[in-house]
């Protein structure tokens, strides 16, 4: 089938979910036709191709050899790599994954959402093998969407995927990085032309599509309706009113939209895992744990098994087998039995308990993490749903629409049903799902049927309120509204009452926050709102550097008006607009690739008013105009900051930032003097440090990398060398990997060289100190684990070079090992820890020293075997008993002994103490 150019010849609808994946289209020259399922050409066993309408989200990363060529053959050519082996997609990846642990990608949709690791690096499988190959969750995102994509064109080879009006489908929930994430994944596919609806919405219009003939009867006593999602992975609740027309026919709008919840089958899953795990240890000589990978092998042996004893039909029970490993395959497999009534009362009173509706969803110290998830904290959707309902006041819905291969299980979906029911004392309408597994997919299509006219249409534009956070002295938890809820797709919306001065050439960034809950009439363009007073949630801040499209070396002062505007696509897009030129606009974009929440709003805060002295004291001492300035005078700029600051201890961020940025400004000064240089790499390092924690760090952080080629200008002054390294380690947190692995080749070649090797040195490596280099390479959390590894087989070794000299451990290097080998990094990627088992022999070193006498061991070890809840990166039970033992025995403080026996936060204290000393006051590491 040819479509004419420029004219699409299919609606598409794909439903990128976390178990599977689904298309659904309609051929827009035929209505007659109506929504159709695209069968996936998939492998259904190795050789073996079959269509199915389910594509499971899953990738298998096959080892070298393991599988022939011949097994992978699909209908289409694929490209990969060079020298990677071929990924198995589909069925045939869910099948070798419940037989080999450690290779199968699984809940990818689920991370675009988990911002606190690096979600554009190669970090799944999560936890395997280092030889196993690794791939980012945007990149095994896009893996589904260019697999549907080849799929598809195969079929329609004269109508190609990317030429047809696509949409795509994301939970309701999903915050403006996750969404510019899933956006980047179908551009990576060949998808660049799509828009996005998000699930509960398309698994209502699938509903209204199928029952548009008789609309008005269905609804006729209904005035909200519960759209209760549920899926493998999230869980999504909306809300859409219904009213009636003059003639009686009903207008849909969609008035509101719940948090983002890791929280689905998987959850449900794993706790079924956990039990069948426990069950068979307990037949197993000293217990068993499984590792990660072998326990993601068994959620999918338990994810068959509670299907079918929840379903109508269930027996009384189901066997649960885990296979053995390698050439005890069969030999050292296990098994365990579950009954119908356990997996019931597990999973239907665990998730669903019948609970008021004045309950609200528990908090806990730290949620759980599992896989490097961290799932929702209260498990209980029930209660989850009566948090949303108090949040979003009005009726009750009276009217319930279900969808997500969870309720395929009848006795979810009653129990559901019946607790709304109580919490209204009036039973419920029940809107017929005929096949939660591909409704949202049908649903995308009606969507797209409805914006051409053809179909019933859900009113409700923006799902929240998006507001600018004010920058006025003693207004930081004060904030403006810049697009209502409500807003319509598409329409630009202008705050013209206020106006920003910025300058070209240089960073802007502004910090925006947006409701999660709004009772009554949501905030109008330029309310002010009270962040303290209210449900917020600070989105990733926008940040840009503008430049003048005519001269981009124009630093001129320009005066600008933001611009918000909800998109089709639907995303929410920023542009700063030039007040004099309207036609001079700049896109401002979200900063995605920060590992950690940055805390605090930096020049959102008060600054100090003495700030303009203090730029003048550091222009005297680093200035471009040359002004007699003492020694003495130089080496006492800290103290004469201090005297108009205060101590700088109580240097707030924005504060230090603006500091900064005057160093820099005056980085040539440095080079006037020895003294001079050691004052300016100390203040700068101070004032950046830890890297991060404000919106235009990265930039500062780019043009203080720009002077680590040049070295330092007084090689030969030891001070000088001290000073340069330590700024570094204290802007650590904000490198990049790249960057801290440049500053490993200089740790190695400074601890390393030979007396000729130092000899023919270049002038701008620096020299190091054997304690310089302890300190930075402890401080280098973004290298690979296996490097680290390296970095503390080395501490280790010092420390048994003095255990033989009968010398008491060196207090720095228990700390270094400490960081090095932390379960919990403070800026890094948890994917880069050091691997568990070299993390233990560790550990025996620390054991064997006398931890009464030599207290940093005892903080050492409390650091190395945290408990973060991560099976992954957690040592064996065993040995965090010896240790929690230890603990115990020596009077280690609580917070020690509970940081090794459950999942929690540092404190203050201990954060200092790990870091080498005080983070900026207001700033806060979550870790």
């Amino acid at each position: 089938m040819r479509s004419a150019v420029g004219k699409p010849a299919f609606l598409v609808g794909i439903d990128l979910g976390t178990t599977n994946t689904v298309v659904a289209y309609a051929n827009v020259a035929d209505a007659q036709a109506g929504i159709q399922l695209l069968p996936i050409e998939q492998l259904i066993a190795p050789g073996e191709v079959g269509a199915r309408p389910l594509l499971p989200s899953l990738r298998y990363h096959p080892a070298t050899g393991e599988l022939a060529a011949g097994d992978l053959q699909l209908p289409w050519p694929q490209v990969e790599a060079a020298g990677e082996e071929q990924p198995v997609l589909g069925a045939l990846a869910r099948q070798l994954g419940a037989q080999v642990p450690g290779r199968l990608v699984s809940s990818a949709k689920s991370w675009l959402s988990h911002a606190n690791v690096d979600r554009q690096a190669p970090i799944l499988p999560w936890g395997a093998d280092a030889d196993v190959a690794k791939v980012s969750p945007v990149a095994a995102s896009a893996s589904y969407l260019a697999y549907v994509r080849a799929a598809w064109n195969q079929r329609f080879p004269h109508a190609p995927l990317e030429n047809q009006e696509l949409v795509l489908t994301i939970p309701a929930s999903f915050d403006e990085g996750a969404r510019a994430l899933t956006l980047e994944a179908a551009r990576m596919a060949g998808l660049s032309t799509l828009r996005l609806v998000e699930e509960p919405q398309a698994a209502f219009y699938d509903f209204l599509q199928r029952r548009r003939a008789t609309l008005r009867d269905d609804l006729a006593n209904t005035r909200r309706i519960l759209v209760c999602d549920v899926g493998g992975g999230t869980t999504d609740f909306s809300l859409i009113d219904v009213t009636f027309d003059d003639d009686g026919e009903p207008q849909l709008t969609r008035s509101s939209v719940g948090n983002h919840l890791i929280l689905g089958g998987d959850n449900m899953d794993l706790a079924l895992a956990h039990l069948v795990e426990t069950r068979m240890a307990a037949g197993s000589e000293g217990g068993m744990k499984l590792s990660a990978a072998r326990l993601s092998q068994l959620m999918e042996r338990c994810r068959a098994a509670k299907e079918l004893l929840l379903s109508s039909d269930a027996p009384d029970k189901a066997s649960v087998t885990l296979l053995g490993a390698g050439s005890r395959l069969i030999g050292a497999s296990r098994s365990a039995d579950i009954t119908r009534e356990e997996v019931a009362a597990m999973v239907v009173d665990g998730f669903f308990p019948m609970v008021g509706l004045s309950e609200v969803a528990r908090k806990s110290r730290a949620g759980i993490v599992e896989f490097g998830l961290p799932y929702a904290q209260d498990a209980a959707i029930t209660r989850q749903l009566a948090s949303f309902l108090q949040q979003h006041q009005g009726a009750l819905p009276d009217t319930l629409l279900l969808n997500g291969g969870v309720f395929r299980a009848d006795a979810l979906a009653r129990r559901l049903a019946d607790t709304l029911a109580h919490w209204r004392g009036a039973p419920l309408t029940i809107l017929h799902n005929d096949n939660p597994d591909v409704a949202v997919a049908r649903g995308a299509v009606a969507y797209a049927l409805a914006r051409r006219g053809q179909a019933p249409r859900i009113a409700g534009g923006s799902p929240r309120s998006y507001f600018l956070v004010l920058g006025e002295a003693g207004k930081e938890h004060r904030a403006v509204c810049i697009l209502p809820r409500g807003s319509a797709s598409g329409e630009e919306i202008r705050l013209t009452e206020r106006l920003f001065a910025l300058r070209l050439g240089r960073p802007v960034r502004f910090h925006l926050a947006t409701s999660l809950a709004e009772a009554g009439t949501p905030p109008q363009l330029g309310d002010i709102v009270d962040l303290d007073a209210g449900e917020y949630l600070r989105l990733p801040p926008l940040a840009s550097v503008l430049h003048d499209k005519q001269d981009a070396s124009d630093k001129r002062e320009i005066t600008v008006q933001l611009a918000t505007v909800m998109t089709e696509v639907g995303t929410l897009e920023v542009h700063c607009v030039a007040e004099a030129d309207t036609g001079q606009r700049w896109l401002l974009e979200f900063q995605l690739r920060a590992g950690k929440e940055e805390q605090g709003d930096g020049e959102a805060q008060a600054v100090s008013p003495r700030i303009k002295e203090a730029v003048e004291k550091i222009e005297r001492i680093f200035g471009g105009k040359a002004q007699k300035v003492d020694t003495k005078e130089v080496r006492q700029l800290r103290q004469h900051l201090e005297r108009g600051l205060g101590g700088r201890e109580s240097w707030e961020t924005p504060l230090l930032r603006q500091l900064f940025d005057a160093l820099m400004l005056r980085a040539r000064g440095r080079r006037r003097s020895a003294e001079h240089e050691r004052v300016w790499l100390n203040l700068a390092g101070y004032c950046l440090r830890p890297g991060y924690g404000d919106a235009l760090d990265p930039w500062r952080i780019e043009q203080l990398w720009a002077l680590f080629d040049t070295g330092v200008q007084h090689h030969k002054d030891n001070q000088v060398c001290a000073e340069w390294w330590t700024l570094w380690r204290r802007v650590a947190g904000g490198l990049s990997t790249q960057q801290q692995l440049r500053l490993l080749d200089d740790f190695a070649f400074n601890l390393q060289a030979d007396a000729a090797q130092r000899g023919s040195r270049p002038v701008t490596l620096v020299d190091g100190s054997d304690d310089d280099m302890l300190r930075l390479g402890a401080s280098l959390e973004r290298i690979p684990g296996a490097y680290k590894a390296e970095v503390g087989a080395w501490l280790i070794k010092r420390l048994q070079k003095a255990s033989k000299k009968e010398e008491a451990a060196d207090t720095k290097t228990l700390w270094a090992l400490a960081r090095v080998g932390a379960r919990q990094p403070f800026h890094g990627s948890a994917h880069e820890v050091v691997d568990s088992a070299t993390v233990a022999g560790w550990l025996q070193v620390l054991l064997a020293l006398d931890w009464k006498k030599t207290e940093p061991a005892a903080f050492a070890a409390t650091h190395l075997a945290r408990m973060t809840g991560d099976r992954s990166r957690d040592i064996a039970d065993d040995l965090r008993a010896t240790v929690l033992a230890r603990l115990k025995a020596v009077g280690a403080p609580p917070l020690w002994q509970a940081m090794v026996s459950e999942v929690t936060q540092l404190d203050e204290a201990v954060t200092r103490r790990m870091l080498g000393e005080a983070l900026p006051p207001g700033l806060k590491l979550l870790s």
